[in-house]
């Protein structure tokens, strides 16, 4: 009875509140200080982005291909300087020199890994 009694008590303001439209609280299109803020940051974000991707295409890539040729064009002029100079002589071996207390696990046991 009780139960029945209160279905027929709010039953009205339920059916009010589904002819009334609906309000969107929290999901405003008012333009405030965050909402701008956030935009311009977004703004600023995508202009950074298009700076630095051009500057990684128009300066970097073009820096890279001029010091790999350089690289090249001295890593060649060093060994044509080598192939004009005597044989290096053999390195004297010394006491102190390659000393072993055990002999390394792998190969024959006298290189290193590294």
């Amino acid at each position: 009875m009780f139960a029945a009694r209160q279905v027929t008590r709010t039953a009205p303001r339920f059916a009010a509140q589904l002819r009334t439209p609906m309000q969107r609280r929290f999901a405003s299109t008012a333009e405030n200080e965050f909402i701008s803020e956030r935009q311009h940051i977004k703004e600023h974000a995508q202009v950074t982005t298009e700076l630095w991707k051009k500057i990684s295409l128009y300066a970097v890539v073009p820096a890279l291909v001029v010091a790999g040729a350089n690289a090249y064009w001295l890593w060649n002029e060093h060994w044509e300087h080598w192939s004009h100079l005597p044989p290096l002589p053999e390195r004297t071996e010394y006491p102190y020199q390659n000393i072993r207390t055990k002999n390394f696990q792998w190969g024959d046991g006298d290189k290193t890994l590294l």
